[in-house]
């Protein structure tokens, strides 16, 4: 069992070691010609420039809130808190590099088939989905195993709980800075571009598209990877934080019987999970087929692996964890992880279901367009409505049958929300290989743009676009994992922050809905995810303001612009600066938000805020569920459009879904993923203070 952290900081090292070998393996792949190459090296010169600013920014935030935990709770907690915060960081910045690399290089395979070129997206999408899964289980493993293991420090799971902290803070900022410049980028290039100017996504003459593009790397590839790192920390430290403060653990008790079976086993589940999703990224192969439905069973056959083999290993470690007299049924906690992984994937399903034009919500909202924009705009919200009480019914089922399977093995006092934390491990084991197909969505999307801009056959830009469609669908389902997984997250370290109330010495929390102070708290937590979420759309919308009036200055007052004539480029380093300056200005009051108001609320009263985290934890996934799906579904209705039905590109209905896909830009991209990050740093600063509060 002492091994299993040492098992569990192996495997990462090997995540690691794959996520380099991809990376040779993307690089040398032909780039292309010189036009590629030319486009490739801007797109990824706009990225970078981004994230170091954005960094930059963030850097004083991170610094800020490590003096106040070293003063309020621990100095090493500050150390743990900015650890988390540059392994996150880390991963974010190295994985956008490659996606940035790999965009040419699809489109240069692409010449060849999706045979030659999913592969490409799906290995530079690994690089950053190994990176996230490894740096962050790496980090952590070191963490417990200096301060828990090694020295014994005391408040010791403090001091492992911050670096989650720090990993959140990284998320929140990039999923909000990065969801705001693509989006920015995107509604500017196409509101004028395609609707106005009448010309193709991605055409050379539009000023935003490579902005757009850049945008798809800063959102898609930085900010989705720093969410799932979050995520995936979170999910492994909520059971551990949860034994932890449950038995008051110090370093005196930290031998207590049963303990240590408790701690290691979400550790060991993510040891598995890395394992699996190593092997299962190998089954990953092209074919030669455009179908979507061969290029999606190609695409996820590794998911699908890694899944299975995480699982099985899931029982063998239950029954050896807890076979013992200490323990009644041992299969109970692997059917909460096996559980919890199915749910997950059934979440993920569900986005597809509601997200993909093979399926009636989405041809629905494009026969819609026939009507007009208003009525695409109604179809859609209708869409994203009804996906979250689907949802709703799927996270009830998980949480009954985690709970179950945990009080079969622990019994009824921990057993049950033991069971739901590991839950949620369940849900991102696997984060590896999902960060690795969903990372490959932007990358193909790219690959498309790089095509368009190059001028290339319109082949290749076939092949893009049956490989870019299929990123809508893997991007919806990461999305249901990592909401889902937050749901449970917060769930767990809501329970943590209880007893870690009492392990302070406060007065035990009281939940009481007749107590003025818990029902006050209780509607403002209620109504924190929609202030968030009009910030952050708003923060699109003046943003992309700013956008599209640079563009039609561009279409104005450059001659031939428009026209296409020969030698006229557009001025798209001033599209970039745009985007850039306006989603770094616009992230800092969302962003301090979700930390900001559980610190003020828990100094005022600890009931209070108990109340604010559960109405915020309750309003948060269903908004998170319906702007994701509604946004997605919106999107790929266009995409429905352009492929030729109801008209095709440039018609009346075509137009009124780029207006419906221009609303559900920043919901899908922007503030529906921000939303499961909101709760889970609510919850983990209220938890990280809690001895500050009483």
């Amino acid at each position: 069992m002492e091994a299993i952290p040492y098992l569990a900081a192996l495997s990462a090292l090997a995540g690691l070691g794959l996520a380099g070998y991809y990376y040779t393996w993307v690089k040398k792949a032909s780039p292309g010609n010189e036009r590629m190459v030319f486009l490739m090296t801007e797109i990824q010169k706009g990225a970078r420039a981004f994230l170091k600013k954005e960094y930059q920014w963030v850097s004083v935030f991170v610094v800020a809130m490590a003096i106040l935990l070293a003063i309020v709770i621990a100095p090493l907690a500050a150390v743990t808190y900015v650890l988390g915060a540059f392994l996150s960081a880390g991963a974010g910045f190295v994985g956008m590099t490659v996606a940035t690399m790999a965009n040419a290089r699809t489109t240069e395979a692409a010449k060849d088939g999706p045979g030659k070129a999913l592969p490409i997206a799906f290995r530079g999408g690994a690089v950053m989905g190994f990176s996230v899964a490894s740096l962050s289980l790496l980090g952590l493993m070191v963490t417990y195993l200096v301060f828990v293991s090694w020295f014994e420090v005391k408040d010791a799971f403090e001091i492992v709980t911050a670096f989650g902290l720090g990993a959140s803070s990284i998320a929140l900022f990039s999923r909000v800075g990065g969801g705001i410049y693509t989006k920015a980028a995107d509604v500017g290039a196409d509101l004028v571009g395609k609707v106005e100017a009448g010309i193709p996504e991605d055409d050379p003459r539009n000023p935003a598209t490579i902005a757009d593009n850049v945008g798809d790397n800063v959102g898609d590839v930085a900010g989705m990877g720093a969410d799932l790192f979050e995520s995936y920390t979170g999910s492994i430290i909520a059971p551990i934080s949860l034994v932890a403060f449950a038995a008051s653990l110090t370093a005196q008790q930290s031998g207590d019987a049963g303990t240590i079976e408790l701690l290691v086993f979400p550790m060991a589940i993510a040891l598995v999970g890395m394992v699996a999703s190593i092997i299962g990224s190998f089954f990953v192969k092209g074919g030669d087929s455009t179908d979507s439905h061969a290029l999606s069973k190609a695409l996820h056959m590794g998911t699908n692996v890694a899944m299975g083999i995480t699982a099985i290993a899931t029982v063998g470690i239950s029954y050896w964890l807890f076979s013992g007299d200490l323990f009644d049924k041992p299969w109970g906690l692997a059917l909460s992880v096996v559980g919890g992984l199915i749910v997950g994937w059934a979440l993920g399903k569900t986005a597809e279901y509601y997200t993909s034009d093979h399926f009636g919500p989405v041809k629905k909202i494009a026969k819609q367009s026939e009507t007009g924009p208003a009525t695409t705009v109604l179809s859609g919200i209708s869409t994203g409505m009804v996906s979250v009480a689907a949802s709703v019914v799927l996270i009830f089922i998980g949480i009954g049958v985690a709970y179950w399977g945990g009080k079969q093995t622990l019994g009824p006092e921990l057993g049950g929300i033991y069971g739901i934390a590991v839950a949620a491990i369940g849900m991102l084991a696997t984060t590896g290989i999902v960060v690795s197909v969903d990372a490959y969505g932007p990358i193909s999307d790219n690959a498309g743009g790089i095509a368009e801009m190059a001028e290339l056959d319109p082949s290749v830009r076939k092949v893009t676009d049956a490989l870019d469609s299929l990123g809508n669908t893997t991007a919806a389902v990461a999305k249901g994992f990592a909401v889902g997984s937050a749901a449970l997250t917060a769930l767990a370290l809501f329970k943590s922050f209880e007893f870690a109330v009492d392990h302070a010495g406060g007065t035990p929390l009281n939940l009481d809905l007749g107590q003025v102070d818990v029902f006050i708290g209780l509607l403002i937590g209620a109504g924190l995810p929609f202030l968030f979420a009009a910030l952050t759309i708003d923060a699109v919308g003046r943003a992309a303001n700013q956008m599209i009036e640079e563009v039609r200055r561009q279409f104005r007052e450059i001659p031939g612009l428009r026209e296409g004539v020969p030698g006229v480029v557009p001025d798209s380093a001033r599209c970039v600066a745009i985007s850039t300056e306006a989603s770094l200005k616009e992230m800092i009051i969302p962003g301090a938000l979700a930390v900001v108001a559980p610190l003020v609320m828990g100094f005022i009263s600890v009931d209070a805020l108990g109340g604010m985290l559960a109405g915020s934890l309750v309003t948060g996934f269903a908004l998170a569920i319906f702007m994701a799906n509604a946004g997605g579904a919106w999107d790929n209705a266009k995409k429905y459009i352009e492929a030729g039905n109801h008209g095709g590109k440039g018609s009346d209905p075509h137009k009124a879904a780029v207006v419906g896909d221009t609303v559900g830009d920043p919901f899908k991209d922007t503030s529906g993923p921000a939303m499961n990050i909101l709760i889970k740093v609510m919850t983990i600063v209220s938890l990280v203070f809690a001895s500050a509060f009483v």
